[in-house]
């Protein structure tokens, strides 16, 4: 446990390390003043870019749906929102586009009613960006670190006891942060989602075109996606419908 804690505490912090890299700094400029000049073909190209430097950012994958928002490719729009979402849950702006963009696609699915417990916690887990976690959890193990120092130096007893109370406290919210992401990590893992590419799609009862088509969905819409066999995908809906698709119809997020 102890192991995977500190796996995942270096992953998350590397990422924050690279954003100085001055060549995806410029390309990420030069992409704005694409997207500033109306010039979005340009600015997702130089976008993908970034990407392919092997640098994620839910600002580059924002940036990245509403310039496919303006090119009207609303199902790239939703697949970079929601990988932007995964990045940042918590960020308002990329939930509302998420909810914009969906005006604009045919199939419109109310969601099953989740029990209350289990969206508190989602609600919870989902809180802050895996990044805003990963700053807290540094600042909180370095500042309990410097109290504890201050701790074993100090002579008077109030300090001493101030110092310690509040170290142990930091080292336990730097240990809350690291799960909660955990957490946020093992929920993304464990709701594998994609967005449907093709314009229309027949929905059928298992993995073959000629079984029966239980319905049909469009271009846009958002899956979670199950299981794989053959070159289908075995999908639900958030109103609990279920069915196999090509997997050549969807983009996984």
């Amino acid at each position: 446990m102890l192991k995977r804690g500190l796996y995942l505490f270096i992953g998350l912090v590397l990422p924050l390390l690279s954003f100085g890299n001055d060549d995806t700094h410029v390309l990420f400029v030069k992409g704005n003043d694409y997207y500033a000049k109306a010039q979005y073909k340009e600015a997702l190209n130089t976008y993908h870019k970034i990407l392919d430097e092997g640098y994620q950012s839910s600002v580059v994958y924002f940036n990245m749906g509403n310039a496919s928002y303006k090119l009207e490719d609303i199902p790239s729009a939703l697949l970079y929102y929601e990988k932007a979402h995964k990045l940042n849950p918590a960020d308002d702006d990329i939930n509302f586009n998420i909810r914009f963009a969906n005006l604009k696609t045919v199939d419109k699915i109310d969601a099953v009613p989740e029990f209350f417990l289990a969206r508190w916690w989602r609600m919870f887990i989902l809180s802050f960006s895996v990044g805003t976690l990963s700053i807290l959890s540094i600042v909180f193990v370095l500042v309990g670190s410097v109290l504890l120092i201050l701790y074993f130096f100090a002579d008077a007893v109030l300090i001493k006891k101030t110092s310690f109370y509040a170290a142990v406290t930091l080292f336990f919210l730097g240990i809350l942060t690291i799960f909660i992401a955990g957490k946020q990590v093992n929920y993304f893992e464990d709701h594998r989602q994609a967005i449907v590419f093709s314009s229309s799609v027949n929905v059928k009862s298992g993995p073959g075109e000629h079984l029966n088509t239980l319905f049909v969905l469009h271009e846009g819409t958002k899956v979670n996606a199950l299981e794989s066999s053959n070159g289908w995908e075995k999908i639900r809906l958030a109103n609990g419908n279920e069915g196999w698709i090509k997997v050549a119809d969807v983009r996984e997020i």
